[in-house]
């Protein structure tokens, strides 16, 4: 691997192009959490623009700018009233720019390298930043590295201000613009009129909140790659082989299911009569019996499950959880817009002794998934939110007991949905953010199509075993 030095171009303030007339906007029960993580870290690697960096770069200054003004609280800051709530400040503080250069970097050196090299971590700014300094340092960085024959366009959010849904419509919008786009198609939604604005205050330590794990660990990263035609082997394996067809092909309820749902990639299909069957067909099946069918995202992540408890080498008595982030925008009543501006997520826990784990079959761990995200609707998510009302507090991020793994992110985020010019992403990956043992990513494979991909963070002993277990391996396509 070449060098991991980067040089510093460029850095500047991006103001919006046009000032905000957007009130405060006060942060919820699902943003306040989050002053303790770090800012959210994610970009897209491209290959070269077929023109000269310094063009970009002017474009993409241009561009942030225009896009900011849809974006009015990226451009704020967070401020905390008398009374200890903590609002949103839309005053068009402006957002950070970097220009960065990597050449001696090529595509390759990211893409074959076994684990995530560390120079990725520098193509982000705000490194290790904690969310609450957003009181004093802008919301939102931008960094363009360029690469021998590639480009990393990476962003740095805070995670007080934007979810996984709020940040990715917020890149492609950018991304829209970039490649002259005169209308927003994506308009966030920035109301505050749910359950979720309380008037419960969350005390703030002197000196601001800490992060809840250790930055010392020492760790390994790797991407996990899922074909879909190895996806659908596993789900099929779960489900005791039963296999879901409709006109000949495998699995199409659920990945149609899905896609007519996802008003983020499609806000203007008209559904056909073969669409608008299998989305019945999809919910009088779950409906007749919930758990009948094991979706191929919990499939994969019961198979995560067993693995990295098999790795870990706990004792059977060992209490293991697999912790999950789900959008709550759709679980509440009523409905949140698909594009609410902000956190719209709670975390579930699935807990179970590492004996269970191992000793019972895939299907009945991804059973304990399944029963966990159906059992989340309106009524657990205003319960989360009663119960953080009586005791409000930073959510504790880390691996506390060594038997802890918490999957994020989404493969359903439209993270290969942006084309800044030239064509799409070649990859995705992330920052430093909020990395310890047992945290993963989920994001959808380039292939598209229902691959998968899983950026995996364990300790060095873990990720090794996990690389030779056979019983995981033979699903992975690549890593």
């Amino acid at each position: 691997m070449p060098s991991q030095s980067l040089t510093l171009v460029s850095q500047c303030t991006i103001f919006p192009d046009q000032m905000s007339a957007m009130d405060d906007l006060k942060l919820s029960v699902s943003d306040l959490p989050m002053l303790s993580c770090h800012y959210i870290q994610k970009g897209c690697l491209f290959t070269r623009p077929p023109f000269p960096i310094t063009e970009l770069v002017s474009i993409l200054k241009r561009s942030l700018s225009q896009t900011l003004t849809h974006f009015p609280p990226l451009a704020g800051r967070l401020t905390t009233d008398e009374k200890g709530h903590v609002y949103i400040t839309c005053n068009d503080a402006g957002v950070e720019f970097i220009h960065a250069n990597a050449s001696h970097i090529y595509i390759r050196d990211i893409l074959k390298a076994a684990d995530v090299p560390e120079v990725v971590k520098k193509f982000f700014a705000f490194y290790q930043t904690v969310s609450y300094e957003g009181h004093f340092r802008p919301i939102l960085a931008v960094q363009v590295t360029e690469l021998a024959d590639g480009v990393f366009i990476g962003c740095a959010v805070n995670h007080a201000v934007t979810d996984g849904t709020s940040f990715w419509n917020f890149f492609n919008t950018f991304a829209e613009v970039s490649r002259g786009m005169k209308r927003i198609f994506w308009t966030p939604d920035f109301r505050r009129q749910s359950i979720l604005i309380s008037q419960a205050v969350l005390t703030i330590p002197a000196g601001g909140p800490k992060v809840t794990f250790s930055r010392d660990a020492s760790l390994r990263e790797r991407i996990f790659s899922f074909s879909r035609e190895s996806i659908l082997k596993l789900k099929a394996k779960v489900n005791n082989n039963q296999r879901w067809e409709l006109n000949g092909e495998i699995d199409v309820v659920e990945l149609m299911g899905k896609q007519s749902n996802d008003k983020l990639k499609f806000p203007n299909e008209k559904l056909t009569p073969l669409t608008w069957l299998r989305n019945v067909v999809s919910k009088e099946t779950r409906n007749a019996n919930p758990t009948a069918e094991i979706s191929s995202f919990q499939s994969l992540c019961a198979l995560l499950w067993r693995g990295i408890t098999r790795a870990r080498k706990l004792p059977p008595s060992k209490t293991t959880t697999f912790r999950m982030a789900v959008n709550c925008r759709h679980r509440l009543e009523p409905k949140l817009e698909p594009l609410y501006f902000g956190n719209a997520i709670q975390s579930i826990p699935t807990i179970s002794s590492a004996g269970d784990v191992l000793s019972k079959d895939l299907r009945w761990c991804a059973e304990q998934l399944n029963k966990n995200v159906l059992a989340h609707d309106n009524d657990t998510v205003r319960k989360y939110v009663e119960d953080w009302e009586q005791d409000p507090r930073c959510f504790p991020l880390g691996n506390f007991d060594g038997a802890m793994i918490t999957m994020g992110s989404s493969p359903r985020f439209p993270m290969y949905e942006n084309d800044f010019g030239w064509g799409k992403p070649v990859a995705v990956r992330s920052g430093q953010a909020n990395k310890f043992d047992g945290k993963i990513s989920a994001f959808p494979g380039r292939e598209s199509g229902g691959s998968v991909d899983f950026e995996v963070v364990l300790a060095s002993e873990t990720m090794t075993v996990l690389e030779s277990d056979p019983e995981f391996m033979q699903y992975v396509t690549s890593y």
